[in-house]
């Protein structure tokens, strides 16, 4: 049996993405939460050594550590043929996805949900209005992405939802609204068995 270790925090949507993709393939595995809003050097010794960057997600497989959570799903999928990795038209949808969300919604939704907890703090003028401006050019491109299918794969959910899932859960906490297209996904997604809110998967 293959062993793994994921090491995440609930605050991280990045670490989200992958506790549902776990999750959702049905893959046992062990998790470690790692304080994200402590100094680095606090962070355990175990993980530092295998994160060059002491950032979470981080899934230890059989030993070997594997960074970058869209590197991650795609591993998931591919090693385990599932979400989306059953066939190649499946990863070839998966890594679509995954390079479109990292370029446009897993950009600028973790940047607004943070300009929300800061009030701003650290953010230029007219920056939060030019993500806010994005996310809505990307709202609509989410659901051209989506059709008339009921998840981003089609019939059931793969990577790339898990991927647009790690922030578009928050998107109270970053001050911006779903699409009609988006707030049907968004409920089914969290009717999913396998869904968990974040501190679920991440248990203190």
């Amino acid at each position: 049996m293959t062993d793994l270790l994921l090491y995440g925090h609930p605050d991280s949507g990045h670490a989200c993405k992958v506790a549902l993709a776990l999750a959702l393939a049905g893959l046992a595995h062990r998790v470690e939460r790692v304080d994200i809003w402590a100094e680095p050097a606090s962070r355990p010794a175990a993980f530092l050594a295998a994160s060059p960057f002491a950032e979470v997600p981080l899934l230890m497989i059989d030993g070997v550590a594997h960074v970058q959570s869209g590197a991650i799903l795609l591993e998931i999928a591919t090693r385990f043929g599932c979400l989306g990795g059953e066939s190649a038209a499946g990863l070839r949808r998966g890594r679509e996805l995954l390079m479109w969300e990292a370029n446009r919604i897993g950009m600028c939704l973790p940047q607004l949900k943070e300009a929300r907890r800061t009030g701003g703090a650290g953010f230029p003028p007219g920056a939060v209005d030019w993500l806010a401006m994005r996310f809505a050019a990307d709202r609509r491109r989410f659901t051209a992405l989506l059709g008339a299918a009921p998840f981003l794969h089609g019939e059931a959910p793969g990577i790339g939802d898990c991927a647009v899932w790690g922030y578009a859960q928050w998107l109270e906490a970053a001050g911006v609204a779903p699409s009609v297209a988006m707030a049907g996904w968004l409920d089914r997604m969290r009717a999913l068995p396998a869904m968990r809110a974040p501190e679920a998967f991440f248990p203190g």
